[in-house]
């Protein structure tokens, strides 16, 4: 039976020592520092090189100089916090060991109240490894206690009393293995990446880019190699958007990591490391651009009478949604209504480069349509946002401007572009231009209720605070809008 804490023989135990990136914290602070400096200061990153070349003590000096990260959010090991804090109860000295640069450990140090004392880098001297057992040793003796996961810390583990070990990493565990060094503890609190990868791609983000086949079923074209080259065009525009996804969720570690719900991401939890996100943004943004080059080889090599006037075109549409995207994650999304108008572009460009990689131009009907539905989109999302703040009483959206004073006028703004849109459905079908794509026209009318109902709807849930801030999401879960995407493709067909 374990003694009672005030009853533990503490100065018989040895001094605990654990590491903090990767191990306490599930993420590298180096890492997430770089991020905030990108985020922050991006000229600064042109100094990366020169000060590594001063030895990476001093690179992470320099981060930790120009960006303070946010100690009170970052994804801490909450398995190993609680172990930390029983045994700080104890009397028990606990010592915060790491390589990140000594100002981040302290400020870690005094968030968390549980250190005796604090061991880091200092600028000159990168305390990894060989250099963190010598300061050990110097200070402790073989009387500690340690708690790391990776390599690095493959040495301390061999050398010290009831080695324990956090999120070890696969060449950790194979490592102490070899060596037969068994951890008298482990503090596992990971997800697996089958798991956390497909939210971290937002794989059911992907429903945006069915708006690529939107001209060709428009324009009820089923040519072999149109269709063949949508698909490719498809894949090609997913990947990129998951690549640009990523790239946000870096960018955004800090905000995320403060937000109730988006501090549960892959990035910002500490699931995936930042590297390995980096790594998939380069592998996807590559395999698009391959993709894009061979939309137009797909069509003339399938369907030779359908190869396309502007063989290219698709590409160059890519590269706008690209710049686009990636200026949204630096500055746009921080401006207030711009934000919106490049969200709802973003989907419009979709249309536009489904357009370009078929051949089938978007007519002005599809146009004017796209541009206030989806706008009405971007507004529900930021009002959703508000509203979700409001009953948290919280007054500001970090990082976007919005106040939620301007909840009513959003409400407004978003309501008139989701009428507006089925204002340009009714002139459509009134139009001679439906009578030659359809031979019961009339039976488009049915759309008109169905799309008010839809739009209604979503704006009823959100002001009511139930939209989960993402109205695709929302789109694509919900049961009632899945039957009512079902009435519009039946209501379609049934007028051809």
């Amino acid at each position: 039976m374990p003694l009672p804490a005030t009853e533990i023989d503490t100065a018989a135990l040895p001094v605990l020592c654990v590491d903090l990136d990767g191990t306490l914290v599930k993420s590298d602070t180096l890492h997430d520092s770089a991020l905030a400096v990108a985020r922050h200061h991006p000229l600064a990153l042109l100094k990366i090189p020169s000060w590594l070349l001063q030895g990476k003590a001093a690179l992470k000096r320099h981060l930790a100089a120009t960006v303070q990260l946010d100690v009170a959010h970052l994804p801490y090991n909450r398995e190993l916090l609680q172990y930390l804090q029983q045994q700080h109860a104890t009397g028990r000295p606990i010592y915060l060991a790491t390589a990140a640069d000594a100002d981040t450990a302290h400020r870690v140090a005094a968030h968390l109240g549980l250190f005796t004392g604090v061991l880091a880098s200092d600028g000159q001297l990168n305390l990894a490894g060989k250099n963190k057992l010598a300061a050990f040793r110097s200070r402790f003796g073989d009387n500690f206690t340690y708690i790391g996961n990776a390599m690095p810390d493959l040495t301390l583990l061999e050398s010290c009393k009831e080695p324990m070990v956090a999120n070890p990493t696969p060449s950790l565990r194979a490592a102490l293995r070899k060596a037969r060094v068994t951890p008298a503890r482990t503090f596992d609190e990971t997800v697996s990446p089958l798991k956390a990868w497909p939210k971290a791609i937002r794989l059911h983000q992907w429903a945006k880019n069915v708006l690529i086949f939107l001209p060709l079923l428009l324009a009820h074209n089923w040519t072999p190699g149109i269709l063949a080259g949508a698909t490719v065009a498809f894949l090609s525009f997913g990947l990129c958007a998951s690549a640009t996804y990523i790239v946000n969720d870096l960018l955004d570690l800090e905000a995320d990591r403060q937000h109730p719900r988006k501090r549960r991401r892959p990035f910002a939890s500490g699931d995936l490391s930042a590297l390995s996100g980096i790594a998939v943004i380069v592998l996807f943004l590559t395999t698009s651009l391959a993709l894009a080059i061979i939309v137009p080889l797909v069509i003339s090599a399938i369907s030779p009478d359908a190869s396309l006037v502007r063989p290219h075109h698709f590409l160059l549409w890519l590269g706008i949604y690209l710049v686009t995207t990636l200026a949204y994650s630096l500055r746009l999304k921080r401006s207030v209504l711009v934000d919106v108008i490049v969200l709802s572009g973003l989907y419009t460009i979709r249309i536009i480069a489904g357009s370009a990689a078929t051949g089938i131009p978007v007519s002005t009907w599809l146009a004017g349509f796209s541009i206030f539905f989806f706008l009405s989109l971007a507004f529900v999302k930021r009002f959703a946002e508000l509203e979700n703040l409001s009953e948290r009483g919280g007054s500001t959206v970090g990082g976007r401007g919005y106040h939620v004073s301007d909840i009513e006028q959003l409400r407004s703004f978003g309501t008139a572009s989701g009428y507006a849109s089925v204002v340009v459905l009714t002139l459509y079908i009134s139009n001679l231009d439906a009578a030659q794509l359809y031979h019961h026209t009339n039976r488009l009318w049915l759309l008109v209720p169905v799309l008010l109902l839809w739009i209604s709807r979503l704006w009823f849930i959100a002001s009511r605070g139930q939209l989960d801030e993402d109205p695709v999401v929302y789109a694509i879960t919900d049961r009632r809008s899945l039957f009512m995407g079902l009435l519009v493709v039946l209501v379609v067909l049934s007028a051809l």
